[in-house]
């Protein structure tokens, strides 16, 4: 059986493996239960993989790992300790930082996810 994956938006953490780590939200990212499928991807900035949990028509909503936006400081962001400095920064996406990224997709793609 997958693990699943929970993410508290207004705490700003993705939980897995026993273990929470920070991440970037969006006032977008959607809120429910979700599966997560692994993509490849050749789109410049994330890594050749993401992991997909909601599309629409217009839209792919996915965990990856943090993309350098200029003027956003996204990096130093995500490694605030304040959870109000990761919040309403990507457009729905969840970004997280590249080891635990990989940690992910190791242990959990296919896995249920959560948003809260």
């Amino acid at each position: 059986m997958l693990p699943e994956v929970l993410v508290d938006v207004a705490a700003a953490v993705i939980c897995f493996a026993a273990t929470c780590h920070p991440v970037l939200v969006g006032n977008e990212t959607p809120r429910g239960e979700f599966q997560l499928t692994h993509y490849s991807t050749k789109l410049r900035g994330y890594g050749g993989d993401l992991l997909s949990f909601k599309e629409t028509d217009n839209y792919l909503y996915a965990i990856h790992r943090v993309i350098d936006v200029p003027g956003q400081q996204r990096l130093a962001r995500l490694k605030s300790p304040d959870p109000k400095r990761r919040i309403a920064v990507t457009g729905g996406c969840i970004n997280v930082e590249p080891a635990v990224y990989e940690e992910l997709v190791k242990c959990c793609y296919g896995s249920k996810l959560i948003i809260k």
